[in-house]
């Protein structure tokens, strides 16, 4: 072929016109530990932080690279292409830690893969001059460093490594076919060969252990799960359960195998780095065991939802027991009798009536006459990667459901099914088709799972029939063709080619058949897991050519997504890459040939470019097809060249067609481009719109930067906005950036609160990039010293996750959230000024934006978008039709309904908070505004109204149960503290029961007047009676603390507490201090074993005390002194000496038993922080689980899959 040069000049090459940049390149935990590092990666000027990191960290050659080459003479190949091997002398000379490193260029990799490509071609023939073959590789590599597109993941993992450095070694079972012979050849070398493709589909026969059968399959899988590859499969081969087996036996059936390959793809995945496997599981609506399929995923999330209430439910119950037996003031060997404690026969009965099993309620009292006092029952969580979730199955694939249009029919006349026996063909059952329909809804209303590929639609565009039925797809179900084949991807950034004077489409169209011969050489050049999949891939050669960001361009254009143009321009889009792309390849075929099964296929591929083509055209004249495609619409596509020239390609390509046949089976697809989207800086990844208005741009070195979508300025000047108007539009969404003018918390408000100008200039610098002002009030920003030593800040506390800086210092949620919409803006457009309410549409996204957005794309609009593409593409579209929570069932099987009316091939919904690991987006922030305002401005009836409601919500929350009042001793235990706050004085007066546990307070304000006097001694006496009733002292400590009304100020006369926010707070404070050691609530924290304890020198001139003798006096000393004066230091220090119940008593601090679990549950010390990630992430636009790789809240739905915006990491096949 003759190559034009389009983006380059023999004269300045590949590069000539691009500047590069060195940066660092770095991937942290959220933890903050470094999960990569790399301190001078180059990489083109332009390109963003997460774009460099991916490639750094994902396509970056590690190690094994020869720090010397020498170039190898290669009979009949241009010098500019020979290959690359260590040179073993010059290598003897460095030192022999450097003579093998890593790639740490943009450069190395895009010249080694372009390379590798020209190098391929140029031996297959597809170059005519050198010429064409320079151009063709300096072509390449201006379109890579561009970021105009980009081939899936294997090829920058693979192509080129043996080319450019000389790394091989021994073959790994691949096969290939040799370009030269034609014969299926077995590798014996790793790397000559490269494995450039990412979708494989897979055929298994009905045979447990034979070569193809079920085990057999594991074992393919596991080969391409281990190199980063994905696959599909249609299991509807295998028998159903109680089929009877050859041996006389009956069959276990296709779930218990499906359960088997899902727990092997699980444990590959474990030892990797990514989510899950890219894995599909494809069963038809005819199999005998389809029912328990469909609800396969729906009632393994019904256990892992049992499983985190009842582990719950044990763990509180179980305690409860045990709390019974603490609070029995009888005789010592009656506390376990349940026939003379009252409370502990409430408790046994609480807990039978809440299903616990009797042996775990007879254990409990078994390890309490043992003298243990609690116990750890294991909770679980509905993490995604919890124990939880692990221990089910089904969590390891996409699930889809193959239907046809009988099915379909069926459906529609209320009919019945046939379920069909796989051995002989025979009816197994029959079952309403509309209720097996129903159950498809509702498992994927539940779960999000199974999806839907319309079997006839599919087929009536299969250009192989000759070859046998379409039956599966890839895990993204973008790639649908004959079993056991493959394909490679790439993908070309849309926006890329947009500029000042419109959409490039000449470059667009040199890029397409570019890409086209790039992927056909790839197919040559390749090697491949299995004989078959070898064999059939060289026959039909089917390529993946597609492209990302359709959203991001839309908006640019000023485009709504949901609207006619904007659907107009995407089918003309298509059809011209796909038209061009046909065309393309038989011009190939006029050269090396037509692909080795087109001649028995001829009439039926031509038949579908007829149908692309009359779709293109719009004459509605098809043939075959099962529904009417969508044609392009003319009429509605703001660029009508375009339309001219998808229109040419198309009759281009017929007549090519007819002419020469094609090379290839299949040309183009839509995939979700997971990674490669990442290296390319798409906003948006495949069809998909944009999933949120502001991003965070990270920055070299850790940190992001928030800034707009990059396509919002452009839409504002497209729709007629000043630049002035844009800005405060702008500033709308993301914010000032400053808390120079903010209300409330403002310089001022931080002056009079002890910050000086230096830490208000670290605030002021790191506000640019913060989610959330209180992400940016911590010790990190602000240095640890000025909080502990100027704001008093413990450093526990400090250390917190949970700990808010500015809830400390007195500020309302109403305050933070005023402030924040000022410094860190609204992230939507909705309400913006000067934005006119008609233009909201082009700024919609898939979700509503920020915290106060409520606009977000239509499921129709989703479905209408893939069918206006659909009738232009080879394959299939991977897409996610994103739900709002409130659709119901109904909704989505009309959803599938419109689909298929559409001619659309395949689709999934994902319902918002159908996973139990992912949280609402409708429900992330309490709405507790008006509590705020009660405790900010209300009298002081309804701030006690508000306090009480709270205690009172936490109580029912925490499933806190007490049955009975324990009475103080007559003559009880307590301190008096005397303490000046804000001027005015308060004495509290505390009372003990006889484990020093608090159980009563009183409250005295010296020279108030009666009535706040008054309602103090009360408020005392409610929370004595709640103390008494069993209320923790943590929860009113919890709901107490931080409380905002007057009095308040400095404290005097308090050893650890020095200022305070209200009188509330000082109490409570107080008493969390002294009965809980919450030393975070403290100013100074207390030291020593004792509340006066003094220094004790090393060398005192004293016997050591005996253990018995210690531990009687500390029984003593702890009867006859106050915890609360003490400050909790001394029975700290207590221990149990023996067994029994009588000693427990006196150790509230004793063993907890751990009988079922040996270690601790974490639950209680993560949840939080969790959730708070989770509901962060949600509010940025992420789904909210973390990546598997690296950690980070940043996944994104990405197709049928999903991918990580900080480390590229995906859980699909590009």
């Amino acid at each position: 072929m003759r190559i034009e040069r389009s983006f380059t000049t023999p004269e300045t090459g590949a590069y000539g016109a691009l500047a590069f940049t060195t940066t660092v390149s770095e991937i942290r935990n959220p933890d903050g530990t470094v999960v990569f590092r790399n301190d001078a990666v180059e990489v083109p000027e332009g390109w963003s932080q997460v774009a460099s990191d991916v490639l750094a960290q994902k396509y970056f050659r590690k190690a094994g690279v020869p720090a010397r080459l020498k170039r190898v003479e290669e009979e009949g190949v241009p010098e500019f292409l020979w290959r690359s091997v260590a040179d073993e002398d010059a290598l003897a000379e460095l030192p022999e830690d450097e003579r093998l490193v890593g790639e740490t260029s943009a450069r190395q990799v895009f010249d080694r893969m372009a390379g590798a490509w020209a190098y391929w071609g140029w031996k297959g023939g597809y170059f005519t001059t050198e010429a064409d073959a320079q151009a063709y590789r300096d072509e390449m590599r201006f379109m890579l460093a561009r970021q105009m597109a980009a081939p899936n993941s294997p090829q920058w993992f693979n192509t080129g490594l043996h080319w450019a450095y000389g790394i091989d070694g021994p073959g790994q079972g691949h096969y290939y076919v040799d370009h030269r012979t034609g014969e299926l050849t077995r590798s014996t070398s790793a790397y000559e060969h490269p494995q450039p493709h990412a979708c494989f589909i897979q055929s298994v026969r009905d045979d447990l252990v034979g070569d193809g059968g079920i085990m057999d399959l594991w074992v393919r899988e596991a080969r391409l799960f281990k190199y980063g590859s994905g696959t599909g499969t249609n299991f509807s081969s295998l028998r159903g359960e109680g089929e009877r087996l050859s041996g006389g036996g009956r069959s276990s059936g296709l779930m218990g195998f499906l359960k088997i390959g899902d727990r092997a793809a699980g444990a590959i995945k474990s030892g990797g780095t990514t989510r899950r496997a890219a894995k599909m599981v494809i069963c038809d609506m005819d199999h005998p065991d389809v029912e328990q399929f469909i609800n396969w995923k729906v009632i393994e999330e019904q256990k892992v939802a049992s499983l985190v209430a009842g582990s719950k439910m044990h763990e509180a119950r179980l305690n409860d027991i045990f709390a019974a037996i603490r609070r029995w003031d009888g005789a010592p060997a009656d506390a376990t009798d349940a026939t003379r404690n009252a409370a502990l026969k409430a408790a046994i009965r609480a807990a039978k009536a809440a299903m616990i099993p009797d042996t775990y309620t007879n254990r409990v009292l078994q390890y309490a006459r043992q003298g243990y006092t609690s116990i750890e029952f294991p909770t679980y969580d509905v993490d995604w990667d919890s124990e939880a979730y692990v221990s089910v199955s089904g969590q390891n694939s996409n699930n889809s459901v193959r239907v046809t249009d009988a099915f379909l029919k069926a459906v529609k006349d209320d009919a019945d099914w046939a379920l069909v026996r796989r051995t002989d063909g025979k009816v197994a059952r029959t079952v309403k088709a509309r209720d097996l329909w129903d159950q498809v809804g509702h498992a994927a209303w539940a779960c999000a799972d199974p999806g839907i590929q319309f079997h006839d639609t599919v087929n009536a565009w299969h250009t192989c029939p000759e070859d046998g039925p379409i039956r599966g797809s890839n895990p993204c179900s973008e790639y649908m063709f004959l079993d056991d084949t493959a394909c490679n991807l790439a993908s070309m950034n849309l926006l890329r080619f947009h500029g000042g004077a419109g959409f490039d489409a000449d470059a667009y169209i040199h890029a397409t058949r570019l890409w086209t011969l790039t992927l056909e050489i790839s197919v040559m050049m390749a090697q491949f897991p299995s004989r078959e999949i070898a064999r059939r891939s060289y026959d039909f050669r089917t390529l993946g050519l597609g492209y990302a960001n359709i959203g991001g361009l839309l908006m640019t254009m000023g485009l709504g997504y949901d609207s006619d143009q904007g659907r107009a321009l995407c089918g003309a889009l298509t059809a011209l890459m796909t038209g061009v792309a046909y065309a393309t390849s038989a011009e190939i075929a006029a050269e090396r040939g037509a692909f080795p099964g087109y001649a028995r296929n001829r009439d039926h591929m031509l038949r579908v470019i007829r149908n692309h083509r009359a779709a293109a055209q719009g004459t509605g004249l098809y043939e075959g097809v099962n529904v009417t495609p969508v044609a392009l619409d003319a009429a509605n596509c703001p660029d009508p060249m375009l339309v001219t020239l998808a229109r040419s390609a198309w009759d281009e390509a017929l007549a090519l067609g007819e002419a020469h046949g094609f090379r290839n089976a299949q040309t183009t697809v839509i995939a979700p481009t997971g990674t490669i989207g990442l290296v390319m800086d798409c906003d948006t990844t495949g069809i998909e719109p944009d999933f949120a208005l502001v991003k965070f741009k990270k920055l070299a070195g850790g940190g992001y930067f928030k800034i707009i979508n990059q396509s919002v300025p452009a839409a504002l000047a497209r729709l007629g906005y000043s630049g002035a108007e844009a800005a405060e539009i702008v500033a709308h969404a993301v914010g000032h950036g400053s808390l120079g003018q903010a209300p409330a918390i403002n310089h001022t408000s931080l002056v009079g609160h002890g910050f000086g100008p230096a830490e208000i200039a670290k605030i002021e610098a790191a506000l640019p990039s913060a989610f959330d002002i209180r992400f940016v009030f911590n010790q990190w920003t602000l240095g640890a010293d000025f909080c502990r030593g100027t704001l008093g800040i413990p450093e526990e506390r400090l250390a917190d996750p949970s700990f808010d800086l500015l809830r400390h210092l007195g500020f309302t949620k109403a305050q933070i959230d005023a402030a924040n919409d000022h410094v860190c803006g609204t992230m939507t457009l909705e309400g913006a000024p000067h934005l006119d309410p008609r233009h909201y549409s082009v700024f919609d996204c898939a979700n509503p934006c920020g915290k106060t957005g409520r606009r977000y794309l239509s499921v129709e609009s989703h479905i209408h978008m893939m069918a206006a593409a659909q009738p232009f593409i080879s394959g299939a579209i991977s897409k996610t039709i994103n739900m709002p929570n409130a659709a119901t069932i109904a909704e989505t099987l009309a959803a599938y309904a419109l689909s298929h009316s559409l001619g659309i091939k395949a689709n999934a919904l994902y319902r918002d908070g159908s996973k139990l690991s992912q949280p609402l987006a409708s429900a992330l922030v309490e709405d507790d505004e008006a509590a705020e305002e009660a405790l900010a401005s209300g009298s002081q009836q309804e701030k006690a109204a508000t306090l009480a409601e709270k205690v009172v919500e936490r109580i029912i929350v925490r499933e806190i149960v007490r049955s009975n009042r324990e009475k103080l001793p007559e003559r009880r235990k307590g301190y008096t503290q005397k303490a000046t706050v804000g001027g005015h004085k308060v004495y509290l007066r505390t009372g003990e029961y006889q484990d020093g546990k608090l159980g009563e307070i009183f409250i005295d304000m010296h020279k108030e007047g009666a009535g706040f006097r008054a309602m103090m001694n009360n408020f005392a006496i409610a929370v004595s009676v709640g103390l008494q009733y069993g209320v923790p002292l943590e929860e009113f400590v919890d709901a107490f603390t931080f409380t905002k009304f007057e009095p308040a100020g400095m404290v005097q006369g308090n050893d650890s507490i020095k200022n305070a926010t209200s009188i509330l707070d000082y109490i409570f404070r107080e008493l969390a201090v002294s009965y809980l050691d919450r030393t975070d609530l403290a100013h100074v924290k207390p030291q020593g074993a004792s509340f006066d304890s003094i220094g004790e020198a090393e060398d005192a001139n004293l016997a050591e005390v005996s253990e018995r003798a210690a531990s009687k006096s500390l029984e003593v000393l702890r009867q006859i002194s106050s915890t609360g004066y003490l400050r909790k230091r001394l029975p700290q220090d207590l221990v149990v000496l023996q067994g029994g119940v009588g000693a427990t008593a006196l150790a509230p601090d004793a063993p907890r038993a751990q009988g079922f679990a040996e270690a601790a549950s974490a639950f209680a010390a993560g949840t939080a922080t969790a959730m708070d990630a989770r509901t962060r992430a949600r509010m940025q636009g992420y789904e909210g689980d973390p990546c598997g790789e690296c950690g980070n809240y940043t996944l994104v739905r990405n197709g049928t899959c999903m991918k990580c915006n900080t480390c590229g990491g995906t859980s699909g096949c590009s």
